[in-house]
């Protein structure tokens, strides 16, 4: 293993460089700062510009999708997706219990409670027969009809599932068994711009999606989340929401509901408006690192994670699935020692302190990964795209 850690270390560096190797850096080789400079000019920094309506108008038509809504963050897009399917405080949500914080948070921001379920080892992502196991074993159906809880008696209100490290959990299968119980479908897409699965881009399988544009992501808008729905009136309550729920008027100030000051800067809609015209070269070019990994660990105890059969993944975050936890250990601590960044799965979600108290069910496929699970450099190498 030792010989095999040292050889990793020196692959990475042959695809990125002898200095340190982050795990996830953005990458501007386009037009990006005459957008910013241009952005500057207009005087139209913050919420209000037409750069907002051209990033949402890109994103909606590369992922095949009828309304994006830029806003500040991908938590915060989360948090207002909720809402828009009548997500409300003391609900129950259903999630995976291998995500990023961002994902419970949300829920948490609602007033709702997060439920963990199991996610399948193959995709990482929400496992769609432990959700199955669980809506027949552990729910039914109040005398007014809604499909409470039996344990917690709670309103189970939406079903969000995340696609991990851009890999797509199952989610046509998810999709059908959330229709069978009458469910709100919300994906947190946050990871996987880019990812489709049997062509249809992620994030479209559902009454809405959510995307994330932070500065780790396939592109970047510094900060930055969207939402995607086929729906016009969710996407116009999304405006409206994100706006403080102000309602038009040239000159008046009033508010109908309590809203959120969520909409995306113009500023950051320049940084995003240029990416996504290097969108397709990002994503090629990540590949081809892909690639070369997998090459690297044909042979080997170690897994490189690759995309299933139908899936065309963005490899956001390349991953490998070691022996075990000590084996996992010793390639985080060499790799980071030698100035080449690895990282492990997150915490599950039960584990930490703010969601011990959450229901969850048999996690043995989350945890199983967690113990194995290492994220290695994932980056566009420098000079793979040409500048413009």
């Amino acid at each position: 293993m030792n010989d095999t850690i040292q050889l990793f270390i020196e692959h990475v560096r042959s695809i990125y460089g002898p200095d340190f190797v982050p795990l996830h850096r953005p990458l501007f080789v386009g037009e990006e700062k005459q957008r910013l400079l241009d952005c500057v000019d207009s005087n139209f920094v913050s919420s209000a510009g037409t750069l907002i309506t051209e990033f949402e108008n890109q994103v909606a038509a590369y992922t095949g999708i009828e309304h994006a809504v830029a806003t500040v963050n991908g938590t915060a897009a989360i948090q207002v997706a909720l809402r828009l399917v009548g997500v409300e405080p003391g609900d129950e949500v259903l999630t995976q219990a291998l995500t990023f914080v961002a994902t419970s948070n949300a829920i948490a921001y609602t007033g709702a409670t997060p439920t963990f379920i199991d996610v399948d080892r193959e995709s990482m992502g929400l496992s769609r027969a432990s959700l199955a196991n669980f809506l027949e074993e552990q729910t039914q159906r109040s005398p007014n009809g809604e499909l409470v809880n039996r344990l917690s008696g709670r309103r189970i209100a939406a079903v969000m599932p995340m696609h991990t490290f851009g890999h797509p959990c199952h989610i046509a299968e998810i999709a059908e068994i959330c229709a069978d119980y009458e469910l709100p479908l919300v994906e947190d897409a946050a990871e996987a711009l880019g990812t489709r699965l049997d062509g249809q881009h992620v994030g479209t399988h559902g009454q809405v999606a959510t995307l994330s544009f932070n500065g780790n992501k396939v592109i970047t808008t510094g900060g930055g989340g969207m939402l995607l729905t086929k729906d016009p009136d969710m996407a116009a309550r999304a405006k409206h929401l994100t706006t403080t729920a102000k309602q038009p008027h040239a000159w008046n100030y009033f508010h109908t509901e309590v809203g959120y000051n969520y909409r995306m800067p113009n500023l950051n809609a320049a940084l995003g408006v240029a990416q996504m015209e290097k969108l397709d070269e990002m994503l090629a070019a990540k590949r081809v690192v892909a690639g070369r990994y997998a090459a690297f660990f044909e042979e080997g105890d170690e897994h490189f994670v690759l995309e299933r059969t139908g899936v065309t993944a963005n490899y956001w975050l390349n991953a490998i699935l070691t022996e075990g936890r000590s084996a996992r250990d010793e390639w985080l601590a060499r790799t980071n020692e030698a100035g080449v960044m690895t990282r492990p799965a997150w915490d599950l979600m039960p584990d930490l302190p703010m969601y011990r108290e959450c229901q969850h069910g048999g996690l043995e496929n989350a945890r199983w990964l967690q113990e194995r699970l290492v994220n290695i450099p994932s980056s566009v190498p420098d000079g793979w795209i040409d500048n413009q």
